[in-house]
């Protein structure tokens, strides 16, 4: 058992916080079960524990694709039966099952869209294996998981319309692991700054991988900035995380403020009162990644949102910042039952 007690003191400072910084109904359990994987079987493990990979580590394989793993297993084993080692059609049920076919198309994608070129310079970017991930994917000798990939391609839709914008100090809000974090840090940007918003415990899960990243010296954390009243955004290292409350202490500017997924697990007050600190700290580009109808409702027997935020949503509460771009093909996402993975870059008017 780990006792990680910077993950302890976070959480409790946590419940001292107004409800706007506090974990909505859909991650308040699944933060609690994340914090017990984590001192169980240890940080080091996170991108292969249960609950982190239903909620901020995402695969192309299992559990992404609808299947648990026992029947990916299953499914194997029946074709294996039926068709020798290495025949075609065990080779492609395995290239779907294991995500392989998913992850490759997402990389064509990229590799088509990007200029490599202007910065950010994406196409030397290769991922950490860092947390003992369950699934990474290997192509032209650099690794890439889906949480990579995702970011990857929203970036290339943002280089698309950036002119001669220069782009170096990023703000997020709900970043997972902190992939963008380490996209952003192998990009060539001069003087790059990465500031990641979370809650604890993806906060303290962010903190430590991109400290064995980055290295402990280019990142700021929870522990080291908690007792600063105002934290100028200037002063910080090439990546920092912090704890969702201090947003209202950051002081400075942002050049591009990204949310990939959470907003629309959070409800609407919450976001618009994050979306006001963004405007204050003057973000001239945002790059949204959400469900265009909006996450599932919450009921008695499954859970969800109480108010499902859509795109008119988030239009209505940036009313200073015009669509430049909404995009499902191909930098999104489209699921085989109908719902759209939807990327929204807007502009400052």
């Amino acid at each position: 058992m780990h006792s990680y007690p910077e993950l302890t003191a976070a959480h409790n400072d946590l419940q001292a916080q107004d409800a706007l910084f506090r974990p909505t109904s859909f991650w308040e359990q699944a933060s609690l079960r994340i914090a017990e994987e984590l001192r169980a079987e240890g940080v080091e493990n996170f991108r292969r524990l249960p609950t982190p990979l239903s909620y901020f580590v995402p695969t192309y394989g299992s559990p992404t694709l609808g299947l648990s793993r026992e029947q990916v297993e299953r499914l194997s084993t029946v074709l294996g039966n039926e068709y020798p080692t290495g025949k075609k059609a065990q080779l492609a049920l395995h290239a779907y099952l294991s995500g392989h076919l998913n992850a490759l198309a997402d990389y064509r994608v990229l590799l088509a869209a990007d200029d490599p070129s202007r910065l950010p310079h994406l196409h030397a970017f290769s991922e950490s294996a860092v947390g003992n991930p369950v699934e990474q994917f290997e192509f032209d000798g650099r690794r890439f998981s889906r949480s990579s990939l995702n970011y990857l391609l929203g970036l290339s839709l943002l280089k698309k319309h950036l002119g001669n914008d220069s782009i170096r100090t990023v703000l997020e809000i709900g970043g997972g692991f902190g992939t963008l974090g380490e996209i952003l840090a192998q990009s060539d940007t001069p003087d790059v700054r990465y500031i990641d918003i979370d809650i604890p415990p993806t906060q303290f899960v962010a903190e430590r991988y991109l400290a064995d990243v980055l290295g402990e010296a280019n990142v700021a954390s929870y522990t080291g900035t908690a007792g600063r009243d105002a934290i100028e955004i200037g002063s910080l290292p090439t990546a920092s995380v912090l704890c969702s409350w201090q947003i209202e202490r950051l002081q400075g500017e942002v050049d591009l403020f990204v949310n990939f997924i959470s907003f629309q697990e959070m409800e609407p007050p919450v976001v618009d009162n994050y979306l006001k600190h963004v405007k204050r700290l003057g973000a001239r580009w945002i790059l949204l990644r959400n469900m265009r109808e909006g996450k599932q409702k919450k009921t008695a027997h499954s859970g969800g949102v109480e108010v499902p935020i859509k795109r008119d949503d988030y239009l209505a509460m940036l009313s200073d910042y015009e669509l430049v771009e909404a995009n499902v093909h191909p930098f999104g996402y489209q699921t085989v039952d109908g719902f759209h993975s939807e990327l929204l870059l807007l502009k400052r008017r």
